[in-house]
């Protein structure tokens, strides 16, 4: 449209010069630059577990953790259900509160089941057992769930299992593909209370058919749902474990870090914590690491110790 007089003609021009020498400025200004995004470090977390190990008589309660935690410099804490008291609705939202006033996450429960049996009322039991736990974590705000496949049971204790690194014979009259068929149909009968509760299960590399990646993965990616992925513990692969921890490195949503400080209570691993960092990195995983102090040392120097190392190796800078 063409301006009706002079008077608007010459205004219009002006405004239209005024744009082009603005556009024109704006053109020659170099573009301001992006400050530099320092990379995040993955949080550290602590699994309560590292102030108990199980040791006679050393069981503390799961608020005096949340303190210990917070007092050291965590960003968050790992609940042992074993370790809870009780699983009462006001037992779990003072849980909840203390985490709340000392300024940590509650980020991780990490659970118990045996899924490992012929008998179905006993894979029942367990199916029960850890959909009510799925609930704890639901009413905790706890976002992920540690789960196992469980073990076989043929050995004595658990202390018999470690001093065969992991390795027990599997129930007489049966194979590894029933142990897979009853694990896998249980997760699936897991699985929708964790979606409806939004809470992502994570299988452990652990004992029983969790003892290989391969295991592991037979069973995440036959259940395929993006609720059940992989809690990737460091210390549960006891020959050759960067190859192995790689194999689950993208499938992983919690990392369980051990440390042995005093030499372990089963048994010791050298890792290297900077090279396990640097892996985790490439595989683009960002999510919680867990401290499990699983070593003699008397907690209250051995779990700092562990945090600052923990910190230095995944504190986001590349090592290249």
């Amino acid at each position: 449209m063409m301006p009706s007089s002079r008077r608007q003609f010459l205004a219009h021009a002006a405004v239209v010069a005024g744009a082009g020498a603005t556009m024109t400025a704006t053109a020659a200004e170099p573009e301001p630059s992006a400050p530099a995004v320092p990379a995040r470090g993955n949080p550290i977390a602590v699994s309560t577990y590292s102030f108990w190990r199980f040791k006679e008589d050393s069981k503390l309660p799961i608020e005096t953790c949340i303190d210990e935690a917070a007092r050291m410099g965590f960003d968050a804490v790992e609940i042992l259900q074993m370790q809870m008291e009780n699983e009462e609705p006001a037992y779990l939202q003072r849980l909840k509160q203390r985490a709340l006033i000392n300024g940590v996450s509650l980020c991780g429960l990490s659970t118990h089941q045996g899924f490992l049996s012929p008998d179905p009322a006993i894979r029942q039991k367990n199916i029960d057992h850890t959909n009510n736990a799925i609930e704890i974590a639901y009413a905790l705000g706890i976002p992920t769930m540690r789960v196992n496949t469980g073990r076989w049971g043929t050995s004595k204790d658990f202390d018999e299992l470690m001093a065969n690194r992991g390795i027990e014979p599997r129930l007489e009259g049966y194979s590894d593909d029933d142990g897979f068929k009853w694990v896998i149909d249980s997760f699936e009968k897991c699985v929708p209370t964790a979606e409806k509760c939004g809470v992502t299960l994570g299988l452990e590399n652990h004992w029983g058919l969790g003892l290989t990646p391969e295991g592991v993965l037979r069973i995440v990616k036959a259940i395929d749902s993006p609720w059940l992925r992989v809690t990737l513990d460091t210390g549960n692969f006891l020959e050759d474990p960067y190859d192995r921890l790689e194999m689950l490195a993208p499938e992983a949503v919690f990392v369980q870090a051990k440390t042995y400080y005093g030499g372990g209570v089963w048994y010791s691993l050298e890792l290297d914590y900077p090279r396990i960092a640097e892996m985790l990195r490439r595989h683009g995983y960002r999510g919680y690491v867990s401290l499990e102090f699983e070593g003699n040392e008397d907690w209250r120097t051995a779990v700092p110790q562990s945090l600052a190392l923990l910190r230095n190796a995944f504190n986001g800078v590349s090592a290249s």
